[in-house]
């Protein structure tokens, strides 16, 4: 997945004016591959940690497509030579001034 997105539901502290259940949040984040948190913009309780969720969950997913990438590139490498050596040799012209050529 390329986007990190958060359920949030908001107003904690107005339990009594609540409309969803904690519950029914998490299923439906559950449901759509989300993260859920409830927040109180009132008290300001977990609405640091929900940008932090966020954030963690950005950098994880990015050091993970890093690693793939770089897993894959050495992949890559590996099957270019098929596990063979290319050994170069050198013409017996002198060293004095003569041109030195390569073959394999």
């Amino acid at each position: 997945m390329n986007v990190v997105t958060i359920l949030v539901g908001n107003k904690t502290d107005l339990k009594d004016a609540r409309e969803v259940s904690t519950a029914e949040g998490k299923t439906l984040a559950e449901a759509q591959g989300l993260f859920f948190m409830e927040t109180s913009a009132l008290d300001s309780s977990n609405v640091a940690t929900a940008f932090q969720t966020v954030v963690e969950e950005i950098y994880h997913t990015v050091s993970r497509k890093v690693f793939l990438s770089q897993e894959q590139q050495k992949h890559e490498m590996s099957s270019l030579t098929n596990g063979k050596t290319v050994v170069l040799q050198g013409d017996t012209k002198d060293a004095s001034g003569g041109s030195r050529g390569f073959w394999c």
